[in-house]
């Protein structure tokens, strides 16, 4: 299950063969995130298990999902923008019904990332789904 705005991110991959390609898309991604404000830089929000700083800030009205991140490695934050993607918009059901590693696989992620990037994908993902658990 993935939003439609996801499914954007997989038709460009798509169209991007080279991974310097992908990467850049990737980067640009984040790059277009508006940054966190530093009040929301705390410990809370602070994901562990990143080699990078990575801060995700969730919040859910009426029921739905949203999230906010930022990290001070550029392909980090462009990663936290491909999860808001995938995740953003859905309901709290929806969220955790998401297969996130099926669909970053979709993408080719998996195969692409350094093991401590991979890490804290994972940790990112885990985030998210503890918090649509609560």
């Amino acid at each position: 299950m993935a939003t439609p705005s996801f499914e954007e991110i997989v038709e460009d991959f798509e169209f991007l063969e080279d991974w310097e390609d992908r990467y850049r898309y990737v980067i640009e991604q984040g790059k277009a995130m508006e940054p966190l404000p530093d009040a929301l830089k705390v410990p809370a929000t602070k994901v562990d298990g990143c080699a990078s700083q990575v801060w995700l800030h969730p919040h859910v009205e009426d029921g739905v999902f949203h999230f906010d991140g930022d990290s001070d490695a550029m392909i980090v934050k462009g990663l936290i923008a491909v999860l808001r993607r995938l995740y953003n918009g859905l309901t709290l059901d929806d969220v955790r019904a998401v297969d996130a590693r099926a669909e970053m696989t979709r993408l080719g992620l998996n195969d692409h990332l350094s093991a401590q990037r991979s890490n804290g994908l994972r940790a990112m993902i885990e985030r998210i789904q503890s918090v649509a658990a609560a």
